[in-house]
């Protein structure tokens, strides 16, 4: 009988899918580690460059420390005399500021308002009192063909103020009416401007055409202005010429004395105010504009823009939509302006009509008015304030 041999059975350890899951799993979990190992990375150089920060910032401490040290040393070094020196231009330049703060106070009162622009308000007026120089000129006047020709000759002993000076003429014709002292333009024109020259020659002529107007009503007005280039013209000097007495066919050579700004109504303008107190507004209308010029431009349009100051505080202004200029322009346009106590508030109004030109916009004039006792619309706004919330309009002047 033969030895048997005992059976044995042969069996896999694991199959391929538990093969694929270990496999998956020892992936996962060295995934695991090395974000770990990322992280506690992350964390040490985070803390290191925040020590390098600190570091810093103690270094420069000490070292303003340190500056703040010298600066006192230094201080301390200084002479008495250096020290009050110092003090003396300090106190020097406060007091500058002081002054130009009296000027603008002082120019945003509604006394004779600029006519210029609201840019201008700080123009002439300001400069020191010294002489403004003279102008020197001609006219001559042709009876036949009634025109005037003026030559402008020169500029002598400008202040030293002036840089580039011009001069601005215009001619005016006053209405023939009794008590009335309403003019129109009827021609305006410029000289070039002389560069940095407080002596300048111009030696230019003009024909000024005088038609159909009165010599006897007709004055001639020259301006010299320092030119700006942002169109913020000082005004130098004026001299004013009557032509009622000009002989014809003779020329007059005159030099005159330049003269500080005069005003000249050339029209007027219909201002509606109302009184708002519970909604602390003031509301400021422009309904009509009247001019006396007798050559108006009907291609041109006009419109209106209204500057409010309170208590020295220039609000934002405001404009009205344009109107083809004639005779008589209707705006019929009302505006809103806080004004917190009406009673107690200084307040300015200040309407500026401009006409629109080939290279952008003119003058046309300025009124104003306030409720300052030295203001031309005085009575207008104690009217508005016996009338509250009714609007009370009146007819002001408009200068130039």
């Amino acid at each position: 009988m033969g030895l048997q041999l005992p059976s044995f059975e042969i069996f896999l350890p694991f199959s391929d899918t538990s093969k694929y899951c270990l496999l998956a799993l020892a992936i996962a979990l060295f995934l695991i580690a090395m974000i770990v190992l990322a992280f506690k990375i992350h964390q040490y150089y985070k803390y290191k460059s925040s020590s390098i920060v600190k570091e810093r910032k103690k270094l420069m401490n000490a070292t303003s420390v340190a500056k703040k040290t010298e600066g006192n040393i230094l201080v301390k070094s200084l002479s008495p005399g250096f020290l009050e020196t110092a003090r003396k231009e300090q106190d020097s330049k406060i007091q500058l500021m002081q002054k130009e703060m009296e000027k603008l106070e002082g120019h945003l009162t509604p006394s004779p308002p600029s006519t210029e622009s609201l840019d201008d308000v700080c123009s002439d007026s300001d400069r020191p009192r010294e002489p403004r120089g003279k102008l020197k000129f001609s006219i001559n006047f042709n009876k036949k063909t009634m025109t005037l020709l003026l030559s402008v000759i020169e500029a002598t002993d400008l202040p030293s103020y002036s840089r580039d000076p011009f001069v601005r003429i215009r001619v005016f014709s006053k209405i023939d009416e009794p008590q009335s002292n309403v003019q129109s333009v009827i021609q305006e024109c410029e000289t070039r401007v002389v560069k940095n020259s407080r002596n300048p020659v111009f030696d230019e002529d003009f024909t000024l055409s005088l038609q159909n107007y009165q010599l006897s009503n007709t004055s001639l007005k020259l301006e010299v202005k320092d030119f700006d280039k942002y169109s913020r013209h000082t005004l130098i000097g004026e001299t004013r010429v009557a032509l009622n007495d000009l002989k014809a066919s003779e020329t007059l050579e005159l030099c005159e004395d330049l003269q500080e700004k005069t005003k000249d109504i050339i029209g007027e303008v219909l201002i509606s105010l109302k009184c708002l107190p519970t909604a602390q507004k003031i509301e400021v209308g422009i309904l009509k504009f009247k001019t006396s010029s007798q050559n108006v431009i009907q291609e041109r349009d006009v419109y209106a823009r209204i500057d409010v100051f309170s208590n020295q505080h220039r609000q934002k202004h405001q404009k009205s939509s344009l109107r083809a200029k004639s005779k008589v322009t209707v705006f019929n346009e009302t505006f809103l302006f806080s004004l917190p106590d009406p009673g107690k508030t200084h307040c300015l109004v200040l309407i500026s009509l401009y006409e629109t030109v080939a290279n952008g916009r003119k003058l046309i004039g300025q009124t104003s008015l306030g409720n300052q006792k030295t203001a031309s619309g005085h009575n207008h706004w104690d009217m508005m304030m016996q009338t509250l919330r009714q609007p009370v309009a009146d007819w002001h002047p408009l200068y130039i």
